[in-house]
């Protein structure tokens, strides 16, 4: 029988981290953390949003080409000893970072797809992203969107198109189909963001956002329904804060909402991740000796660590100590961290990644 895993082992399949580079000779620092600190996953981007900007403007990240992306995730894939989430945000329309200038098909977002209000329609173009995702090595798209429509002032979710409707039954439906197209093509599926980002004001990318007077219940609906469907691969949260449901912590870190909401009121079972745990919503108000700990023992799987709003090359390691430490001084326990890992494990078996 195989040797049961470390501690550190299991911290690790818990972590998504992003890294700089297009080319395996670039990617020395990601293939190392891959193999000492055993990450669960990878996020990539096409944009450098990190130290500043050369003449023609952004940085390219991780995407140049879909040769290049296919390359690049067998390298990184070539240094895990358990197969690695490959993650992206692929929503379509402006939140989109395999873009056509790259090489890759267009796409449309939810917004545009809802207006349509044609599921079957839905489906068809999110089987067309899931395609393009597959044939490059990618196996987790962070989408659907499912927050409602329901502030046309909010910055980050009208503003950029991200949502299918104002109506919960609608967004479920058609994140149904999204979800649906991209099991077809053993790719796994985000709805995020828990418990509902789209009554927002702020954008939590810049700072802590309150949405207290404005959220309402209806903007579960969507996440009650995708859960009951068994349509839910994984759920990601908003780094919101809410009085009504927890009058000290954001989404991210309440165990509150993570645990008592979405484990127990409705139920899901499966891996909950973080939205960046980098954005300002977090990282300034918390840091990461507090955020990370507390977001574990709220409830969440696996944490995301893009590492593009800033950028740390040592942010794995850290990340992997601080759990360590919060195990060994009592804050959280082996049997946490092992409820998780196996929760990582299975949705790595439910995409083929594991037999």
């Amino acid at each position: 029988m195989p040797a049961a895993p470390t501690l550190r082992e299991q911290i690790g399949q818990l972590l998504i981290v992003g890294f700089r580079g297009t080319a395996p000779a670039e990617c020395e620092l990601i293939a190392r953390d891959l193999r000492e600190h055993h990450l669960g996953g990878v996020i990539l981007f096409d944009q450098e949003m990190a130290g500043g900007t050369i003449d023609s403007g952004l940085r390219r990240r991780n995407i140049v080409s879909p040769d290049q992306v296919r390359t690049l995730l067998r390298h990184l894939q070539s240094h895990a000893a358990i197969p690695l989430l490959t993650s992206i945000d692929q929503e379509g329309g402006r939140v989109n970072r395999l873009k056509p200038a790259y090489g890759f098909p267009p796409s449309i977002s939810h917004e545009e797809l809802g207006r349509l209000d044609q599921p079957a329609e839905t489906h068809r173009h999110a089987a067309a992203t899931a395609r393009t995702l597959a044939e490059l090595g990618l196996n987790l798209n962070l989408a659907p969107v499912v927050d409602l429509d329901a502030n046309p002032d909010n910055p980050i979710i009208k503003g950029k198109g991200r949502s299918f409707s104002a109506d919960p039954e609608a967004v479920a439906r058609h994140a149904a189909e999204f979800v649906r197209a991209h099991r077809e093509h053993r790719v796994l599926a985000c709805a995020k963001h828990f418990p509902g980002h789209g009554s927002a004001t702020g954008d939590t990318h810049l700072g802590l956002v309150d949405v207290t007077a404005t959220w309402h219940e209806r903007e579960l609906l969507p996440f009650q329904s995708l859960i009951a469907a068994g349509l839910c691969d994984s759920i990601m949260t908003a780094h919101v804060f809410n009085a009504k449901l927890d009058p000290e912590f954001p989404a991210t870190l309440s165990h509150k909402i993570i645990t008592g909401i979405l484990r127990e009121k409705l139920g899901f079972d499966g891996v909950i991740t973080s939205d960046d745990m980098e954005m300002k919503a977090i990282a300034h108000h918390y840091g990461l000796e507090k955020s990370v700990p507390a977001a574990i023992a709220a409830g969440l799987d696996v944490l995301c660590f893009g590492n593009n709003l800033t950028y740390d090359p040592d942010i794995a390691r850290k990340a992997v100590e601080i759990l360590v430490r919060a195990v060994e001084s009592g804050r959280l326990t082996e049997a946490r961290i092992d409820v998780s890992y196996r929760r990582v494990l299975a949705l790595k078996r439910q995409v083929g990644l594991l037999v």
